[in-house]
């Protein structure tokens, strides 16, 4: 079991076509980096851009949970219902058990802002000790569906790492 005054080890992939060539700058990554800094709890120490391929993306995840062992990876883009948006197939390509209730409730309270968000298909599981979940490309978006989760993250984070207490206490 991690000691709880340690920070989550936390990784950021931004999934993005234009962003990996270098023709936009993509602002939602950078988001929730602030808003984790904010948060004060989670270490952001890997991040990278890449495009909508699958292969890219897995990759990622894979390497980032297995190799590098970071508590939790926010994907960023490719969730919505453009060809290209592929995130949420990539990720469950790769996760080895689901942990639907991140994604479920940042699309419950983000139908509270906006109907668009019934057209998200982000996803959230575990690989490894890793939990993995999908965001907005917006930033906007990203941010609040970041603040939606963050109370749960901490003791979902410690479970994962093996905490054994009991999680009414």
């Amino acid at each position: 079991m991690r000691p709880e005054i340690a920070k989550f080890k936390t990784a950021i992939l931004t999934i993005s076509d234009r962003g990996s060539r270098g023709e936009r700058q993509d602002l939602s990554g950078p988001a929730l980096n602030e808003r984790l800094a904010e948060d004060g709890q989670f270490q952001v120490v890997l991040e990278k851009i890449v495009s909508d391929e699958p292969a890219e993306i897995e990759a990622a995840l894979i390497q980032w949970s297995d190799q590098q062992a970071v508590d939790l990876i926010l994907t960023t883009g490719g969730t919505g219902f453009s060809p290209r948006d592929l995130a949420p197939e990539a990720t469950s390509a790769v996760i080895e058990r689901p942990a639907p209730g991140f994604a479920e409730a940042m699309r419950a309270e983000s139908l509270k802002i906006t109907p668009h968000a019934m057209i998200s298909r982000a996803v959230s599981g575990i690989r490894k000790s890793t939990l993995i979940i999908n965001f907005p490309g917006s930033p906007k978006a990203a941010r609040e569906c970041l603040g939606f989760i963050l109370p749960a993250l901490p003791h979902a984070l410690l479970k994962l790492a093996g905490d054994p207490s009991d999680c009414g206490s």
